[in-house]
C-alpha cells in the first residue's frame, strides 16, 4: 500500500476521517444493518461525490464513492454501457462495500470482477491507491477485490475505477409456474438471472434480439412462460449459500425467498442464521483487520460474513 497525490476532494474527505475515533461512511442507508449495527458513539460521514472520467473506448469509468449508482448509469447510458452495479438504489460505494451483485449477475458480471482501482482512506487518514485503470497494471495485494463485501472495515472507498459494459439491444424478463428453474441452464445457456421463490420462477434474457428470441423460444421446450416488466420483489435481508444447497430451501428458515440460481444469492424475509467461520477464514479476517485498522476504528460493530 502506497500514499498516493490526491486531489482537494480527498485531501478534505482524509482529513474529515482522521486518524483516530470510530467513524463510518453514511450513503443512502439502503443496506444499512448488512453486517451489524454500528456501535454507539460512531461518527458518521459522507463520501464525495461525481462522476470524473468516462473512456467509452475503454470501457472504463471514474467515479467517486459517494454518488449514486442511478445517477451513474443514467450518465453512462447516454453512451449505450453501464456497469455490473446493481440497480437497487444507493450509492456506488455502499454496493461495493456490501459486495452485491446485480441480480443479472451471470450476463453482467461480477462486481468484483469489474473493480480496477480504488482509493480510499486508511484508519491512519491517509488516501490509498490500490489497482490500475487496466487489469495488467495491478500487482501486490489486490486491494480493489479485498475492498469488495469488507463492509468498510479495511478502509473507507472514496473513489474507483470501474469496467463498464454495452447496454444489451434486447432484455427481457419471463416467469412460469411449472418450471424447475435448476432446468433452466440446460436450455437457456446465456440468461442474465434465473430467480426462484419455491413456486414461481424468472428469467432475464438479454443480448442481440434475435439471440433473445432464439433462447425465449428454447424455453418454450420445457413450460409456458408469460413476459413481465421485471423481477419480482426482493425481501430484505439477503443470505449466501452455495447453488448447491438452493435445491433444500423451503421456506422454514428463510420465510418468505428469492433465491438467484447458479449464484448462491437469497434475498430472504428472515435473517441469516449466524455461521461459524471455518478457523482458516476466520484467521485471515483477523489477520487482515490488525493490518489495516489496526484500533478498530473503521465501520466499528460491523462483521464481514454476516448477512
Amino acid at each position: 500500500m502506497t500514499a498516493v497525490v490526491i486531489d482537494e476532494v480527498l485531501q478534505e474527505f482524509a482529513a474529515q476521517v482522521g486518524e483516530s475515533g470510530p467513524v463510518a461512511i453514511e450513503g443512502s442507508r439502503t443496506r444499512w444493518t448488512l453486517g451489524g449495527e454500528l456501535a454507539a458513539g460512531t461518527r458518521l460521514l459522507r463520501a464525495p461525490a461525481g462522476i470524473l472520467e468516462h473512456v467509452p473506448d475503454e470501457m472504463t469509468v471514474r467515479v467517486r464513492a459517494g454518488s449514486t449508482v442511478a445517477d451513474l448509469h443514467r450518465a453512462l447510458a447516454e453512451a449505450g454501457q453501464h456497469t455490473a452495479l446493481p440497480d437497487r438504489g444507493g450509492t456506488v460505494g455502499g454496493a461495493l462495500a456490501v459486495g452485491e451483485n446485480d441480480l443479472r449477475v451471470l450476463g453482467r458480471g461480477w462486481i468484483r470482477q469489474s473493480v480496477l482501482q480504488v482509493r480510499y482512506v486508511s484508519a491512519e487518514g491517509r488516501v490509498v491507491k490500490g489497482g490500475g485503470p487496466t487489469v495488467k497494471n495491478v500487482s501486490g495485494f489486490d486491494l480493489p477485490r479485498l475492498m469488495v463485501g469488507s463492509l468498510g472495515t479495511l478502509g473507507l472507498l472514496a473513489e474507483v475505477i470501474l469496467r463498464t459494459n454495452p447496454i444489451p439491444s434486447s432484455s427481457i424478463w419471463i416467469t412460469s409456474t411449472d418450471v424447475d428453474p435448476f432446468a433452466v441452464a440446460t436450455v437457456a445457456l446465456r440468461s442474465s438471472a434465473v430467480l426462484w421463490d419455491g413456486a414461481a420462477t424468472w428469467v432475464s434474457l438479454e443480448g442481440h434480439a434475435a439471440d433473445v428470441d432464439d433462447q425465449h423460444h428454447d424455453l418454450k421446450t420445457i413450460g409456458n412462460w408469460t413476459t413481465v416488466e421485471g423481477p419480482p420483489l426482493l425481501p430484505g435481508h439477503r443470505w449466501s449459500l452455495a447453488p448447491a444447497d438452493l435445491r433444500r430451501l423451503d421456506g422454514r428458515s428463510t420465510g418468505s425467498f428469492v433465491a438467484s440460481i447458479g449464484v448462491g444469492t437469497v434475498f430472504a424475509s428472515q435473517p441469516q442464521p449466524a455461521r461459524a467461520m471455518a478457523a482458516p477464514v476466520a484467521d485471515l479476517n483477523r489477520r487482515m483487520k490488525e493490518q489495516f485498522d489496526p484500533t478498530g476504528r473503521l465501520n466499528p460493530g460491523r462483521r464481514t460474513g454476516s448477512n
